[in-house]
């Protein structure tokens, strides 16, 4: 019996190993691919173009970059200014890096980051990224002010550190402080306008302009409209047009009922910046260009925000299309909104902010 059970035990384990054996999966040798690609690049931060405000005269940045090849990854070289900062030659992934590296030397001025990838075969790509740092303390807002835009090579609101929305391709050019806004065709921003309507409302920017096309829009908080359907009764609505060889500013505004209108004084279009704000109280609209009151009036008031759940800036789309006031190919800059109407002193005070 004894030497049955031995059988028995030894059988077992004998088919045991041979099915072990079988479930195995060969090792089977595989030739290399040949390295027919060179390495990819991506620079995530900084960006092109960026300004990067900080409260300390030397600052600490993240560079982040993706680096990629088809094969393997020899090293990832990064120079600032012309100066190596940091080499990697080994990765956890030997074909994608994912790197982050504190730069801790970040002084005011204009700088270039370089960026180089190598392969095994030393095929290799090269980037740049020119940007600059400035020192500015953190900001505080002024009172009632709920939005400030910079532009500085970012759509960030500096209060609330909420970006605006891009719709299309828009840029950055030279601008009244540091960076602005630059229009394209196609091409605004977008905002939620919750927080920011009420029943008083202020706004003050920097503005240059571009007369074409001859018409734009600027400045909307407007409820969904379409050619046909031209709803003035609700929000507001800030816009340029040609009249004649001039242009001229209009200022649109609902009450639920009826709409009220503000145009200032036609003027010859110049290549240099203009300071632009306008009030809106429950009963009365302060248009101020310079510095200086260019119109006003009463309106029966206040408005009514029913429907405007966003702000559109740089273009009458997608809400106000029915006049072709759409994309602005101007520049604007330093946009603070307030939720209360600011005085003639505050106008004056932030055009004196040149």
């Amino acid at each position: 019996m004894k030497l049955i059970k031995y059988l028995f035990i030894c059988s077992l384990i004998t088919v045991l190993a041979v099915s072990c054996e079988k479930g195995l999966d060969p090792i089977i040798p595989v030739s290399p691919k040949p390295d027919v690609s060179g390495p990819t690049l991506v620079i995530e931060y900084p960006v092109e173009g960026k300004t990067i405000r900080s409260p300390e005269e030397v600052a600490t940045i993240t560079i982040k970059l993706v680096a990629t090849d088809d094969i393997e990854l020899k090293s990832v070289n990064l120079q600032m200014d012309g100066t190596e900062i940091v080499s990697y030659t080994s990765f956890k992934d030997y074909r994608r890096a994912f790197i982050e590296f504190d730069y801790n030397n970040m002084t005011d001025g204009d700088h270039t980051l370089t960026v180089t990838a190598i392969d095994l075969t030393d095929k290799s790509i090269t980037q740049t990224v020119n940007f600059r740092k400035i020192t500015a303390p953190v900001y505080v807002p002024l009172d009632g002010e709920v939005l400030y835009f910079p532009f500085e090579g970012d759509y960030i609101d500096l209060i609330s550190g909420n970006a605006a929305t891009p719709v299309g391709t828009p840029g950055f050019a030279a601008g009244k402080l540091y960076d602005a806004y630059a229009g394209a065709a196609d091409a605004y921003l977008t905002y939620p306008s919750a927080g920011i309507i009420g029943d008083n409302l202020s706004a003050a920017f920097w503005y240059k302009i571009n007369a074409i096309p001859d018409r734009a829009g600027i400045f909307m908080i407007s409820p969904p409209t379409t050619i046909v359907l031209q709803d003035r009764t609700k929000g507001l609505r800030f816009a340029r047009e040609a009249d004649g060889t001039k242009q001229k500013f209009w200022f649109n505004i609902g009450n639920g009922t009826v709409d009220s209108w503000f145009v200032p004084p036609s003027f010859d279009v110049i290549d240099d910046w203009i300071f632009i704000a306008f009030t809106v109280s429950e009963s009365h609209v302060t248009i101020y260009i310079n510095g200086e009151i260019s119109v006003e009036g009463d309106y029966e008031g206040p408005i009514n925000w029913n429907d405007c759940s966003s702000i559109s800036l740089m273009s009458g789309a997608p809400n106000v299309i029915y006049w072709d006031h759409l994309s602005d190919l101007s520049l604007i800059d330093e946009l603070h909104i307030f939720t209360r109407v600011i005085s003639a002193a505050e106008v004056q005070s932030l055009y004196a902010i040149k």
